[in-house]
């Protein structure tokens, strides 16, 4: 394919990953893309958080991470799967391991699918204020405590056959990172790939890396520098794609939706976390939302809508929502309502169904580009129900 034919090539084409297996949830450009997120309780707070983790596998959450900052919340993550498997939910759980982690790593290691670590922070050395410059023996030397330090966890994820996820934040580079990098997308990339090698070296390969920013233009240029650096050196690892602390509501949603989604359309990115400042549920219907719209995952109805003009025939925001609110159990399929005649067969070519209006008060249905039948308007939710039904598409709502 020349570069012209990808300029204006339809199809996403995904960047070539390897399959990383969370629990039974494969990670891979072979795969759909996985939808995750984390629970806010104390992790501490056994009841607790097996609730949350639980509310958020039945919204959708296909892979769960949870906080494990010390010991002792390490440790709970035992008692927390036990229960949850007591319970029937076998989501795949992932730990969260922070600050001089690898004690914390190696303990809850044995209690979940995934450990994520933030490589800045694994050996984590408060920062001189004096300091100007590290030299390359200074450098190498904490390379050499790193690799030191890693490698128990490395193996001990290589011999459970468990996952690991470098996730690389912009607001927590090493100082070491800071002072030869400076606070780039280049540092992040160098910070990740610092612990990539090092378990090329000790023949570990379920990885997954994240480089997430607050910033979506530092998100998207540090991601696309990781995907070329990786597979200048031939790694093939899957990519976790994030804008950190998005914030809530509307911009928070955005901000999140232009950084994964951009992304995804150059192919990249393989699961994703949608981080707002609300209940971690109200991140699902984002990630699968922002998936839906790329044609990357098809989990819900899809509405093709036009904004309205002086040539709608009907009042289109309100015959809209009568028509999502009773269809918007249904799985894979997509409804177009069109104000007009005008347009509307064209723009809804690609639906499976239409609701356009033909004359005031008079709806006309379509199955594809064929118009079916004409119903007055009042009747014309009720008959495009009726008409799924007739294909055999329907289903009860729960």
């Amino acid at each position: 394919m020349t570069a012209l034919d990808r300029r204006y090539d339809t199809q996403i084409h995904r960047r070539v990953t390897r399959t990383v297996m969370v629990g039974d949830v494969p990670v891979g450009s072979e795969h759909p893309i996985v939808v995750q997120s984390m629970i806010n309780e104390d992790t501490l707070d056994i009841d607790a958080a097996v609730a949350g983790i639980i509310r958020l596998a039945e919204a959708g959450s296909e892979i769960v991470r949870v906080t494990t900052p010390s010991m002792a919340h390490a440790k709970a993550m035992g008692q927390i799967r036990q229960e949850l498997r007591q319970r029937g939910c076998t989501v795949p759980l992932v730990a969260d391991v922070h600050h001089n982690g690898v004690k914390i790593a190696l303990e809850v290691a044995q209690h979940v699918d995934k450990v994520r670590i933030n490589p800045g922070l694994f050996i984590f050395d408060k920062p001189d204020p004096n300091r100007e410059e590290f030299s390359p023996e200074e450098f190498a030397a904490i390379g050499q405590r790193i690799r030191d330090t890693f490698e128990p966890l490395v193996t001990l994820l290589r011999d459970q056959n468990k996952a690991l996820r470098i996730g690389v934040n912009h607001g927590s580079l090493a100082e070491r990172m800071l002072f030869t990098y400076g606070d780039t997308p280049e540092g992040m990339v160098e910070s990740a790939m610092e612990f990539v090698r090092i378990c090329h070296e000790l023949d570990f390969h379920n990885i997954v890396i994240s480089m997430k920013a607050s910033r979506a233009p530092v998100m998207l240029a540090a991601y696309r520098l990781m995907a070329d650096t990786m597979d200048k050196e031939g790694f093939n690892y899957p990519l976790h794609l994030g804008v950190t602390e998005a914030g809530d509501g509307d911009y928070g949603r955005i901000k999140s939706t232009a950084g994964i989604a951009t992304l995804l359309a150059d192919g990249l990115g393989d699961t994703l976390r949608v981080s707002l400042t609300e209940a971690p549920e109200k991140e699902i219907p984002v990630c699968y939302s922002i998936l839906q719209s790329l044609g990357l995952r098809k989990t819900m109805v899809e509405y093709v809508a036009c904004p309205s003009c002086g040539r709608t025939l009907f009042n289109l925001e309100e015959v809209l929502h009568k028509v999502r609110n009773a269809t918007s159990h249904l799985t894979g399929l997509d409804i177009a309502v069109m104000g007009c005649i005008v347009n509307g067969p064209g723009e809804m070519a690609d639906a499976d169904y239409g609701y356009v209006g033909k004359t005031p008060g008079v709806i006309s249905l379509y199955r594809g580009r064929d118009e079916i039948r004409k119903v007055p308007e009042a009747e014309g939710v009720e008959a495009l129900i009726q008409l799924i039904k007739e294909d055999g598409r329907w289903v009860e709502p729960a």
